[in-house]
């Protein structure tokens, strides 16, 4: 159900392709490649034997993780193939 000159269907397709962008986005993102670290990189604490095996590649820490992961900021959600209404919003 489409508004104004909207085809109809456009809602469904702006969903659809925020979705595949963001999808893209995420896997773009470098996965950790090589062997994993037994100590930390940033405050070199043991890394658990469980979380090194779960996932190949880990540098950090959980608690290392977790606080990059809060200074981490979202980045604005645009919506460039929407309608002028919907970016006003």
């Amino acid at each position: 159900m489409a508004g104004g000159w909207a085809k109809d269907g456009a809602v469904s397709e702006q969903i659809e392709a925020s979705i595949s962008d963001e999808l893209a986005r995420m896997k773009a993102r470098k996965a950790p490649i090589g062997a994993s670290l037994r100590y930390c990189a940033e405050c070199e604490e043991e890394i658990p034997e469980a979380r090194r095996v779960a996932l190949p590649g880990v540098k950090l820490c959980i608690d290392c993780v977790q606080e990059r992961d809060a200074a981490f900021k979202a980045r604005a959600g645009i919506n460039r193939r929407g309608s002028k209404d919907s970016q006003l919003k």
